[in-house]
C-alpha cells in the first residue's frame, strides 16, 4: 500500500491521543464506537470529533458503512503512524524515502535518521490480502471471545507478531556474529534494520565461483542448525549479496534476511523445512548457474547432531527467553498457515528469474484501497509523500 507520511508533522498531542484511542479500542472492537474514543483519549468531545475528522481524512480512521453503531476502525495508515510516531521519538527514524519493494505481506521502504544515513523499514502487513474478505464477513462489530483471546488474531496483532519475531530472531543472529543487516528497532508491525549495499540473489546472472558460493550458503544453514535454527525460507529472493574487495580480489559476501517463518530444530517440521531451504538453494543453482553439487545433502540428522556443540549457543531458546514467547509462536504460525503466509519460497519455484517482486503480486498494492469500498472517508486518499 501507499505510505503518505505528509501529515504525520501536522498532527497535534489531541490527534495522537484520539489515534491511539481507536487503536486500544481496536483490542475488543472491529469498529470502535466514537463515545469510547472520547472516553479513551482523554479529551473533551469537540476536541475529539475535531481529530476524528482530520484523522479520516488522512484515511487513519475510516468509518465502515452499515455499522450498527457511530464508530471507527484504524486503517493500515493509521497503524504506520502511530509505529513511525514512536520510531521518530526514539531517534530511529527522521525521514522516509522511496518504497523500494514489495511483497504479500510486507512493504519495504528506505528511511534515514538525524544523520542523513539510509536504512530499510520494513512494514509487516499480515492480513492485507484476506482483511477485505473478513469485513464483509463481519455481523457483530464487537469481537466474540475466541477473537479476544487471539485465536483468530486480529491483522493488527499479527502483523506486529511478526515484526517482533524478526527483530528477536535478526538482534539474536547479529550479536551471534552472522551475515545479517544490522537491527535498529522496531515498533509495532514496523521493523529498521541497515541498508545492505548489494543485490538480492535472484538478481544475478553470473558468480565467478558457483561452487564456492553453493558450498558457503550451505555452511550458512549448518551453522544456523547449530544455533538451533532454521531459516524456513532460505533462498534466492532472501539472500542478498555485496560485493568486498580481499587484496586484489573481490569476494561475494552472502547476507541473510527476512525471518518471520524461522523455526526451531525441535519444531514438528523441521526436518521439513530444512530440506526445503536445502532443495531451494540446489534448484536455483541448477536452474541459474548451471551448477550441481556432486555431492548428496547436506541432511537433517546429520545437521542436528550439531546443535550447541562447540559452544554453539541455543539462539531459538534465548529468543524465546528475551520476549517472543512459545504462545505467540504458535499463535503466528497457525495464523501464518491458515492464511497461506508461507514466505516465498512457493513463488520461487514458479516464478522466472526476470520477474520482479511487483510483477508477481500486481495487484497487491491497491488491496487496502479497495478495502475502502468497505468503508467511508471524508477525502480521497493523499498522494503519496517521498522524503
Amino acid at each position: 500500500m501507499k505510505l503518505d507520511t505528509k501529515a504525520l508533522r501536522y498532527l497535534n498531542p489531541t490527534d495522537w491521543r484520539t489515534l491511539t484511542a481507536v487503536e486500544t479500542g481496536s483490542r475488543n472492537h472491529e469498529v470502535v464506537p466514537t463515545p469510547l474514543i472520547a472516553n479513551l483519549s482523554k479529551s473533551s468531545v469537540g476536541d475529539v470529533q475535531r481529530s476524528i475528522s482530520l484523522l479520516a481524512k488522512a484515511n487513519l480512521i475510516a468509518k465502515v458503512k452499515n455499522a450498527k453503531y457511530d464508530g471507527y476502525r484504524l486503517t493500515y495508515g493509521g497503524l504506520d503512524y502511530l509505529a513511525l510516531h514512536s520510531l521518530q521519538k526514539s531517534n530511529i527514524v527522521y525521514s522516509v524515502g522511496n518504497q523500494v519493494g514489495v511483497g504479500k505481506e510486507s512493504d519495504i521502504f528506505v528511511v534515514s535518521d538525524e544523520k542523513g544515513e539510509q536504512r530499510v523499514l520494513k512494514i509487516h502487513r499480515l492480513g492485507r490480502v484476506s482483511f477485505k474478505k473478513g469485513v464483509r464477513n463481519k455481523r457483530d462489530y464487537a469481537r466474540t471471545k475466541a477473537q479476544k483471546e487471539r485465536g483468530a488474531g486480529s491483522w493488527m496483532y499479527m502483523s506486529r507478531l511478526a515484526a517482533v519475531k524478526e527483530y528477536a530472531y535478526l538482534q539474536a543472529l547479529y550479536d551471534a556474529g552472522l551475515s545479517v543487516p544490522t537491527p535498529h528497532g522496531q515498533n509495532r508491525h514496523h521493523l529498521v534494520m541497515s541498508l545492505i549495499d548489494g543485490f538480492p540473489l535472484r538478481q544475478i546472472d553470473k558468480v565467478p565461483d558457483p561452487a564456492g558460493l553453493y558450498a558457503e550458503l550451505m555452511e550458512i544453514l549448518l551453522r544456523l542448525c547449530s544455533f538451533g535454527l532454521i531459516h524456513g525460507d532460505f533462498n534466492e529472493f532472501n539472500i542478498l549479496i555485496r560485493e568486498q574487495e580481499e587484496a586484489d580480489n573481490i569476494k561475494l559476501i552472502p547476507v541473510l534476511i527476512d525471518f518471520p517463518q524461522m523455526v526451531s530444530v525441535d519444531h514438528a517440521d523441521a526436518e521439513f523445512y530444512f530440506n526445503r531451504d536445502v532443495e531451494c538453494v540446489k534448484r536455483f543453482f541448477t536452474r541459474r548457474f548451471g551448477f550441481t553439487s556432486n555431492e548428496e545433502g547436506p541432511f537433517f540428522k546429520d545437521a542436528r547432531q550439531a546443535v550447541g556443540k562447540d559452544g554453539a549457543r541455543r539462539l531459538d531458546v534465548e529468543v524465546e527467553a528475551s520476549g517472543f514467547s512459545r504462545k505467540m509462536a504458535k499463535e503466528l504460525e497457525t495464523y501464518m498457515r491458515e492464511h497461506g503466509v508461507d514466505g516465498d519460497a512457493k513463488d520461487a519455484e514458479a516464478v522466472d528469474h526476470d520477474t520482479t517482486d511487483s510483477e508477481d503480486h500486481p495487484d497487491e498494492e491497491n488491496d487496502e484501497e479497495n478495502d475502502e469500498d468497505e468503508t467511508e472517508s471524508d477525502s480521497a486518499v493523499p498522494n503519496p509523500h517521498t522524503g
